[in-house]
């Protein structure tokens, strides 16, 4: 997906008030429901050409994904996800908010996102993480404990990366976040808020 292309968040917009006129005419009231219009309605949109050729290779990995993947595909989430990001509003957020959309737009490029519980992140039990399996790792306490009750990051967050560091970085900076490297770990990474608070 193509986070970046200019006309994306017209077809964000089209697909979410489709939705939301089917809710409110009462032919959407499921997930399922939902999951299955925005199929149809973008298999209209593919067929029919109703929107620009920039946008064809977008609508073809929607198409893709909410057809194989069904409910897990979470394409409202998804057009959510490309509403914001691509209006520019996702920086008035707070810092958890624009957290949670850096891992759903790390889950739609393909990679490989968890949370790791103490044993699982250090120690005997640790999980042997692979380089060449793209991925992004969250420390759980790092989680808990990282953010106000306003959702404001009080200590920098934990990670692991094994994916490529320049995509994950250009999703970072886009949400006002950014990463800095442990000199000792080459896979261990601390995220921060880059947003000052006022």
């Amino acid at each position: 997906m193509n986070t970046s292309n200019l006309y994306v968040d017209h077809l964000a917009w089209c697909g979410l008030i489709a939705l939301n006129l089917a809710r409110q005419a009462g032919t959407v009231s499921s997930a399922a429901q939902e999951n299955l219009f925005l199929c149809r309605w973008l298999a209209t949109a593919k067929k029919k050409r109703l929107f620009r050729r920039e946008l064809a290779n977008d609508i073809r990995w929607l198409l893709k994904e909410g057809r194989e993947k069904g409910l897990r595909a979470d394409l409202p989430g998804k057009l959510e996800y490309l509403w914001r990001a691509s209006i520019g509003d996702l920086l008035t957020q707070n810092d958890l908010f624009r957290l949670q959309h850096i891992l759903h737009a790390i889950t739609l490029t393909g990679i490989n996102y968890g949370i790791l519980t103490e044993t699982e992140w250090e120690g005997r039990h640790a999980v042997k993480l692979n380089p060449k399996v793209p991925g992004l790792y969250v420390r759980k306490s790092d989680l808990q404990a990282g953010f106000d009750d306003e959702g404001c990051q009080l200590k920098p967050l934990a990670v692991r990366i094994t994916a490529d560091l320049s995509g994950v970085d250009a999703l970072l900076l886009r949400a006002g976040w950014k990463r800095n490297a442990d000199l000792k770990d080459p896979l261990l990474h601390n995220l921060t808020s880059d947003i000052q608070k006022a």
